[in-house]
């Protein structure tokens, strides 16, 4: 079962890039932007990673943390971020737990290929812990200011 908007979301436990436990219950109190992608460094993935550091201190402002989260490995996610000097953390989802929790492990295709793959979304957590907003199947220009405007609007 998925997490629905209006529901408290599961707490769940991952490492981020420098192998740290980090747990979503470590943010109570602060808006979450939870956001999925498929692949560390690929084009659309790094416009979105650079949207987001490039927002970083507006979002910092409405008491919000920025969390990415991908399939990919600690090493790959330290590099990522080091190449792009991104000022949050990266989860490691390597067991897709989490995208599944979310929904968005799903069979994609490409070039008439079928196999599984991340759905770029990205799921708005209030200070509770109620997920209040999910953009899924996300295009990824203009997306970060969606969320930040919904937090600025709607959360605070």
């Amino acid at each position: 079962m998925t997490v629905e908007v209006g529901q408290k979301v599961n707490d769940f436990t991952l490492k981020n890039n420098s192998g740290e436990t980090v747990n979503l219950s470590d943010y109570a109190g602060k808006h979450v932007v939870l956001y999925f992608y498929p692949k560390d460094d690929t084009p659309g993935c790094t416009t979105e990673a650079c949207d987001f550091r490039d927002n970083y201190e507006s979002f910092k402002e409405l008491d919000a943390v920025i969390l990415g989260i991908s399939p990919d490995s600690e090493e790959s996610h330290k590099k990522f971020i080091d190449k792009h000097d991104l000022p949050f953390e990266l989860l490691v989802d390597t067991d897709k737990e989490v995208a599944e929790q979310f929904g968005v492990w799903q069979k994609k295709n490409k070039f008439g290929k079928e196999y599984m793959g991340i759905v770029r979304s990205t799921f708005i957590i209030d200070k509770e812990g109620v997920l209040q907003k999910e953009y899924r199947n996300v295009q990824v220009k203009g997306h970060v200011d969606n969320a930040l405007n919904y937090i600025k609007d709607e959360l605070n």
